[in-house]
């Protein structure tokens, strides 16, 4: 769980947005420069743009599995619909635990104010990063 914890320090101590926080704990272990992990995911915080659809974490994680499952022959169909399975897979153990991949459903907080963006952050969001890094380490094992 040492990668869990990573990617709440992320969140919580580096200033980084729920997506970003996923992606460059897991992705640099899947050969995803850190750098270029932080700009990918930067725009999708806050539920996208801070617009309360898919919860960063969960779209942090999606990059994740693409990384660690899909390969680059866009005729390989088999390999494209285990990927497409285990990605509903990793969205429908994330809803169970939470009720919904939605972030304004998530958090219940409007996204505009600063003061709902902190208390979302401080309160609501580290929660949603947890539970999107202990699924994946379900689906990763100790990747290297």
């Amino acid at each position: 769980m040492e990668r869990v914890e990573e990617a709440l320090v992320h969140f919580e101590k580096d200033g980084r947005n729920c997506s970003q926080s996923i992606l460059t704990t897991y992705g640099i272990q899947l050969g995803l420069n850190e750098n270029l992990a932080l700009r990918i995911a930067g725009g999708f915080g806050g539920g996208i743009g801070r617009l309360g659809n898919v919860c960063g974490a969960v779209t942090g994680s999606v990059m994740v599995l693409g990384l660690k499952f899909r390969n680059l022959d866009p005729n390989d169909t088999e390999n494209k619909e285990k990927t497409y399975e285990i990605v509903q897979s990793f969205i429908q153990k994330f809803i169970e635990i939470n009720g919904s991949i939605i972030c304004r459903e998530l958090i219940d907080s409007d996204l505009s104010t600063i003061e709902d963006r902190e208390k979302a952050k401080t309160h609501l969001c580290p929660k949603f990063v947890r539970t999107a890094a202990e699924i994946l380490e379900d689906y990763l094992g100790n990747v290297k």
